[in-house]
């Protein structure tokens, strides 16, 4: 993650742009990254936040381990020397909890707050609606947000110098589906000529799709 000014703008894509995505379509963001976006220098004073937002959540009768989930990593601190360094993946549910806990005094905890007291709001609706319909309108939702997904994916790969648009995709889909290509996907769900994959899917394998088109993007 490229490093962020403090005379920066910020704004409600702040925490989108820090978002991730797991290979099941789970969103989560990791704390050192959060960290900078709050204007936190040292990690140290950041933990005491987290801890403050652990323990909210316990409060409240939250699984904190499924909320705070730990993720160590390798960073390099010298020519050919790396140390593993604590991390955490974060929920929504988290990420408002440490920005309830954080300096308010700053502006972007401020935005921080109020933009993770909606969208969590917001995911708590969806999750509910979601849950409730069909397998096929789980299925047209889900393929609604692939086609949403493929058109901002081609634009950012034409704009990086993409030429061979097939040949980009099929690699995709050869990550995903064991070195299948599209034509193979098609041939193996006995699909006819230029039929659409993506219209034969089911709600679960879009989803794997959709995290697919989002990680290459």
């Amino acid at each position: 993650m490229k490093k962020l000014e403090k005379t920066k703008q910020y704004d409600n894509k702040t925490f989108e742009s820090i978002k991730h995505v797991d290979e099941k379509g789970n969103e989560y963001w990791l704390a050192r990254e959060l960290q900078e976006v709050l204007q936190y220098t040292e990690w140290r004073k950041f933990e005491n936040v987290i801890k403050k937002a652990k323990k909210s959540c316990e409060n409240s009768d939250m699984s904190v381990t499924n909320h705070f989930g730990g993720a160590a990593k390798m960073v390099e601190i010298g020519y050919n020397v790396k140390k593993s360094i604590q991390d955490y993946k974060l929920t929504r549910y988290a990420c408002y909890l440490i920005a309830q806990n954080a300096d308010s005094r700053k502006k972007v905890v401020a935005l921080a707050q109020t933009y993770f007291a909606v969208q969590t709001r917001k995911q708590e609706i969806c999750e509910k609606e979601y849950s409730s319909l069909t397998e096929e309108e789980k299925r047209f939702y889900q393929r609604n947000l692939t086609k949403k997904g493929n058109y901002s994916l081609n634009q950012t790969a034409k704009n990086a110098g993409v030429k061979n648009f097939d040949q980009f995709h099929n690699s995709g889909y050869k990550g995903l589906y064991h070195g299948e290509t599209a034509d193979d996907i098609a041939k193996r769900k006995g699909l006819r000529y230029r039929e659409d994959i993506l219209d034969n899917m089911g709600s679960d394998e879009l989803i794997a799709n959709l995290f697919r088109i989002s990680q290459t993007e």
